[in-house]
């Protein structure tokens, strides 16, 4: 883990503002990434192999509770010191139904990030693009005359496209509406062309009418648009695209027939993957055990069963480098170790008395009461357990000189700051411990 002083002050900040409101911080993972350090040295070669144009597919498997989007974001930050951009997508039958792949596309730029931009990122990273070619133009040829210049960007972009534009021409041509539209101030109109490029629908016949497309993105088209960014990220500084399809197990809840589509897609990408259509991307999947192994689930499709097939044995010998890997949860002695990584991070832009305060051995009392009020089922624990540390002691700790957590603090969980799966293992709605 990072040492908690490396860090900003607002990013520490960030960290502990985010597990004082119960959720999973968007950045800072590393600082308490318990329990990881046995994937890092895998997963920092894959993520340096899709650096350098190759691609990779991974799928995640852990019971509820056992920290897949934990895992996902600490991917993503890994993901973002290599300048590689991400985006974490839901599945779900919906909002996000993962056989209609225009969906998924759609989503994926709606949450598309990098280390500098915030989601969607898509026009930034467009607009970086447009700015690295004119750059590039330039340096290789001295123009003065603009409309010289913005036919020869043109013309490099076209080169830069050309295996998309085989495929899906569509791409390329409203990427150079786009920039057209920008040189001429029309923002409407670009504004348009990006919504089509990012997969949005119901984008007017005027806009498609001004880049020479049609209709609404499709299925098919949706591989070539994803092609396309790629190709634009890769050029502009950006050498891959972790893309992280999380809660995939809602598939096992869908119609059969809905089901069959979407495993069906995914055994495409997989496939497409390995035949390197995609460079530069990393597509990662999670899923309860139940969907890998379940007759519901990737079972009810033999050819993706094969490609994701993992002997489980003991657990000591898990190989990070397989094509599914599985996170074992939390066990007492880890949820421990979080909290006082968590307390150490606090402390630093805290008053002394924290640390004494707020000992090991306190710690490991509140996390044995958090776990028994939750059923003892301590793979649940650490939202509920991190935000009563935060809130409830570590902040009033810090706050108030004569507050003493063993003396004034009775740990209380209401049925209303509960989630769902939490509420199930609760034994009541309010449910005092002592510490």
């Amino acid at each position: 883990m990072t040492s908690p002083e490396s860090v900003s002050p607002a990013r520490r900040r960030a960290v502990i503002d985010a597990l004082r409101r119960g959720t999973v911080p968007e950045a800072g993972l590393d600082l308490f990434a318990v329990g990881l350090d046995r994937f890092e040295q895998a997963i920092d070669a894959e993520l340096d192999t899709v650096s350098t144009g190759k691609a990779q597919f991974k799928a995640l498997r852990g019971e509820y509770g056992s920290g897949k989007t934990f895992f996902a974001r600490w991917l993503a930050e890994r993901a973002k010191r290599r300048d590689m951009a991400s985006a974490e997508i839901q599945i779900s039958e919906t909002e996000t139904p993962l056989h209609k792949l225009e969906t998924v596309y759609r989503r994926l730029v709606e949450h598309l990030s990098t280390a500098a931009q915030p989601p969607s990122a898509l026009r930034a990273i467009i607009e970086g693009w447009f700015y690295i070619l004119e750059e590039d133009v330039l340096e290789a040829d001295s123009i003065e005359d603009p409309s010289q210049l913005a036919q020869a960007v043109d013309a490099l972009a076209e080169q830069r496209l050309a295996s998309v534009a085989r495929s899906t021409p569509a791409f390329s041509a409203a990427l150079r509406a786009y920039r057209s539209a920008r040189l001429r101030g029309d923002d409407a109109l670009a504004e348009g062309l990006l919504a089509w490029i990012g997969g949005q629908p119901n984008v007017s016949a005027v806009v498609k009418r001004a880049a020479g497309v049609k209709g609404d993105l499709d299925h098919f088209g949706a591989l070539g648009f994803l092609q396309g960014l790629l190709t634009v990220l890769r050029d502009s500084g950006h050498p891959g695209l972790l893309v992280v399809l999380d809660e995939i197990e809602t598939l096992q809840r869908v119609r059969s027939d809905v089901r069959e589509k979407s495993l069906n897609a995914l055994r495409q990408w997989m496939d497409e993957i390995d035949q390197g259509r995609f460079p530069g991307l990393y597509l990662l999947i999670t899923g309860t055990p139940p969907f890998f192994d379940g007759t519901q689930g990737v079972q009810r499709a033999p050819a993706l069963a094969q490609r994701l097939a993992v002997d489980f044995a003991d657990p000591r010998f898990d190989n990070p480098r397989a094509v599914q890997i599985r996170l074992h949860g939390f066990d007492l002695d880890k949820l421990e170790l979080l909290g006082r990584a968590v307390r150490d991070l606090y402390a630093v832009d805290a008053t002394d008395r924290v640390h004494k305060v707020v000992d090991d051995e306190f710690i490991a009392e509140l996390a044995s009461a958090v776990t028994g009020g939750l059923g003892g089922r301590v793979g649940i624990a650490p939202r509920l357990f991190l935000r009563k540390l935060v809130e409830d002691v570590l902040d009033r700790v810090d706050q108030f000189e004569d507050f003493d957590p063993r003396q004034h603090y009775q740990l209380t969980i209401r049925s209303s700051e509960l989630n769902d799966m939490e509420r199930n293992a609760a034994s009541a709605d309010d449910i005092d411990l002592s510490l």
